[in-house]
């Protein structure tokens, strides 16, 4: 009379650590879905866009981030290409500012 039905019910089934695997089981598997959905294709993108990057000779004809497109004419460095963008006309850009690489051009024959 004095003890509830629920103190006389029996203990879940597999003992208490059960409930806290089902609980935290959802939240393992978004992450793992997560990870194969967005994750790891984001750094596989990003990996051939710097690969892409490094890999600017002269010759190469590149579309800006502005959307000028130009032939690379000079690598002044690893962080800075010249670009002429028409006759005569040569810009310094940001290699992180190149957004596509068309044409490549012909290997530097040294």
């Amino acid at each position: 009379m004095f003890i509830t039905e629920a103190f006389a019910q029996t203990a879940t089934p597999g003992g208490p650590g059960a409930d806290i695997f089902m609980t935290v089981m959802p939240f393992l598997l978004i992450f793992v879905v997560m990870y194969f959905l967005i994750i790891r294709p984001q750094r596989a993108a990003m990996k051939r866009r710097e690969e892409l990057l490094k890999n600017i000779r002269r010759g190469d004809q590149v579309v800006t981030g502005g959307g000028i497109v130009g032939k690379v004419t000079k690598v002044v460095d690893d962080s800075e290409l010249e670009v002429e963008i028409a006759e005569g006309v040569k810009v310094r850009v940001a290699r992180s500012g190149i957004s596509e690489v068309r044409v490549k051009g012909e290997p530097v024959k040294e």
